[in-house]
This record gives C-alpha cells, structure tokens and sequence, in this order.
C-alpha cells in the first residue's frame, strides 16, 4: 500500500520540519547576539570568541556529508528528531557552562545537531513535492529559517537583558526538546520506493560519485559564495561592529540584524522562482549577488569615520540577500543528482558556505587582535576595516569556482543534449516581434 503524496499531507509534514529549522537557526545564532556578555564571561578576546563560533561551524560544515549520508539511508524523520535534540542538549550545557572548555562542548554538540536539519528538510521537500514545486519550497524553508534570525535579533537579545545568560539558554534548551517531540511525532515516514542501491556503497565511493557531477560542484562554488558575508556578520561580529565601531546602539544593532533577515525573507520566494523558470540563468542570481555584496562592504569600509544609519540599514539588506541566493547551489544539488544519493549530494553542497563562514569568522578574529593592543577587547572602526577587508579572499576563491565550475557545466549539458545561449541571444529570442 502506497502512502499518500497529497499536497495537504506533504503541507502539513513540511511545516514541522520547517519549525524545526527555524528553532535550529535560532541556536545557530543565538550567541551572535550575546558576544558582549560571552566575552566577559568567559573573559575572552577576539580570537577566543571566533573560535566558539568557529567550532560550531566546523562540526556542523564537517558533518555534512555524513550527516546526508545517514539521510539517504534512515530518512529525515530520523535526523531531524536526532538532530534537534542533540542542539537542545547542547543548549542546556551552555546555559550552565563558566568555564570555556564546557561552552566549547556545547557549541559542538549544536553544531553537531544542526547539521542534520536543514539537508533533511530538503530531502524531505524532494520526496514529498512536485519537481516544479521543489526550489520555491527550498526557498519557503529557508526563509522560515532566516525568521529564526529576528527571534534571536530581538526576542533572544530581549530574554538575555532582562534575564540573563543561564535562563536565555536554559528556555532555548526547552524550545529544543519541544521541537524533538513535535518532529519524532508529526513526521511520517517517506512514501515508499524502492530500496536504493545508493544506500548499500561504502562512504568514500558514495561521496565522491555524489560530487562527480560539474553541476553539483557549481552548487557547492555557489552555497561557497553569496552567504558568508551574511553569516559572519549575522552570527558574530555584527553587534560589536556596530556597536563598538559604528556607534549605533544596541537596538539599532539589533534592527540592523533584523533588516538582514527580513531581507533574507523577501528575497528568497524571488529566487526561488527565478531558478524554477529560468534554471539555466542559476548561477547569474549567484554572481549578482556577489557583485552588489562586494560594492556593499566597499561603500563601508573604505570611509574611516561611522557610516549613516541609513546607509547601514542598505548594507544589512545587500548582505540579508545573500543568504536565499546561497540555495541555488541545493538545486543544483537536486538537478544534477539521482535521488538516493540527493542527501549525500546536498551535504557537499551545503558544505561550501559554511566553510567560507568558517574561513571568514576566524579571519576577522585573528586581525583584529593582530592590529589592536594586546589585551584590548574593545576594537576600533579601523581595526575593523583592516579585518572586514580579509573577506576578499573567500570572495574571490568562490566567484572563481563558480566561474570555472559553470564552465564545465555547460560543457556537459552540452554533451547531453542541452546548449545553454548566450545571454544575449537569450534576451533577443524573448523580444517580442
């Protein structure tokens, strides 16, 4: 007996993984609003402070591919359940932690949980909706997500000033355990097919015919690309910059977070339903993305004085788009990839921009403290300029994979069947006459 496939069915199961990636973006991000008071906590500098956002991302970007392989194999009932408890745990640890090797355990194990949520929800998606339904959905689930970022931006900061660290992570604990219920109860199993020989490969061979395809590697150059700038400024270093080196308040730093996100939330359904229409215009969403992120931190960083607020508010929005853009790379995942390997393929894929984040995070720490007096924990407008500018790097390592990686890519679809025309020609064929 099949199982049902319906829209109302497939709606319903969607929106519990949906929650539970919104509660899991919350703890992803719910220590980029308390770095003040981790700092004095734990009486940490830049570099210390980097390495606890570092590390989540490190375990959360190197459990990827596990992380999809174990998805192709136990499905996303399994994994989320699994995932979002393992963060609660880990929230519950940190909500208690005064010492840095236990907030270092707990970020682990929410890096650790985290990984898991949002390439089960996408597999998930691919299962349950129709083909053409599947990069809006992708995107629908991302910007649910990023709603994650406003709650910490403002519901998470507000707990942590009126009630302190140990009950602001102590409640996210809760949240979490709430979400493994909801998940472990509302998410059926997947309909049934047959078994998949994918599932049977050994680790190594399975990852890298997941990775083989020049489409999937573009996906993985694109996810490298447009979000880190967002994440880096999203989950750590945005509220001392603007706080300590653009002189805003901690409410305008908190409204500045919030215009990232709700731009985020406007631009994702737009991706999402440019890449359904246009899929073989992807990756130029991805470089025009990038391009307008690399003028916003220019018009930023090279004037040494404190920007406007107005112009702050431009340069969280440029840098909120990001984010959605990233998720083209899930759907070059899903087009170039056959399905039992789409968990395996997706976790390479996402890989990439946590990786970048990885890189930028930890660069902007270690500048900062390498250009300020030592022992300061307070950091000027200019050392910020000189540590921002290092992002240039990432950025230029990905748009010259997306760049190298296209290329293939249309060679093979070329050698498929399907030519990819110019822009140009493309543009005159839809003139009308």
């Amino acid at each position: 007996m099949t199982r049902q496939r319906g829209p109302a069915g497939a709606t319903a199961v969607w929106a519990v993984a949906a929650v539970a990636y919104l509660v899991a973006v919350v703890h992803r991000t719910a220590l980029g609003v308390a770095g003040v008071e981790a700092i004095d906590r734990f009486d940490l500098g830049a570099t210390g402070l980097a390495l606890f956002s570092v590390l989540q991302l490190a375990v959360y970007a190197g459990l990827q591919i596990p992380a999809g392989r174990l998805v192709d194999r136990l499905g996303a009932r399994t994994l989320i359940t699994v995932g979002s408890a393992v963060m609660a745990v880990g929230q519950g640890v940190l909500a208690v932690a005064d010492d840095v090797p236990t907030a270092l355990l707990a970020r682990a194990l929410i890096g650790g949980g985290d990984a898991a949520i949002f390439i089960s929800a996408c597999r998930l998606i691919a299962e349950r909706f129709e083909p053409r339904r599947v990069p809006v959905m992708v995107q629908v689930t991302g910007l649910v997500g990023q709603s994650g970022q406003i709650v910490s931006a403002l519901a998470v900061a507000w707990v942590l000033h009126t009630s302190g660290w140990t009950t602001t992570f102590g409640v996210l604990a809760v949240a979490g355990a709430a979400v493994t219920v909801a998940a472990a109860v509302g998410i059926g199993a997947p309909p049934l097919r047959p078994p998949a020989p994918a599932a049977r490969e050994r680790f190594v061979p399975a990852v890298r015919l997941a990775a083989q395809p020049a489409g999937t590697r573009l996906g993985f150059w694109s996810h490298f690309l447009t979000p880190f700038s967002f994440s880096v400024v999203a989950m750590l270093w945005g509220v001392p910059f603007f706080v300590t080196a653009q002189g805003r308040t901690p409410a305008e730093a908190s409204l500045l977070l919030t215009a990232m996100t709700l731009s985020a939330m406007v631009t994702g359904p737009v991706v999402g339903l440019f890449t359904g229409r246009h899929p073989l215009r992807r990756s130029w969403v991805v470089l025009m993305s990038a391009g307008a992120t690399l003028v916003a931190w220019v018009t930023v960083l090279v004037p040494d004085t404190p920007r406007p607020l107005a112009q702050l508010v431009v340069f969280a929005i440029v840098l909120g788009a990001g984010g959605p853009v990233s998720l083209v790379g899930i759907d070059y995942a899903r087009t170039f990839t056959p399905p039992d390997r789409l968990g395996t393929a997706t976790g390479f894929v996402n890989t990439g921009g946590f990786a970048s984040t990885i890189i930028g995070v930890l660069a902007v720490g270690v500048v900062l403290e390498l250009v300020s007096p030592p022992g300061v924990s307070t950091y000027t407008l200019d050392a910020y300029r000189v540590a921002f500018a290092v992002l240039v790097v990432p950025w230029v390592a990905g748009v010259l994979g997306v760049v190298r990686s296209r290329r293939r890519t249309r060679v093979a679809l070329a050698r498929a069947g399907t030519v990819v025309p110019p822009l140009r020609e493309a543009l005159r064929r839809r003139r009308p006459r």
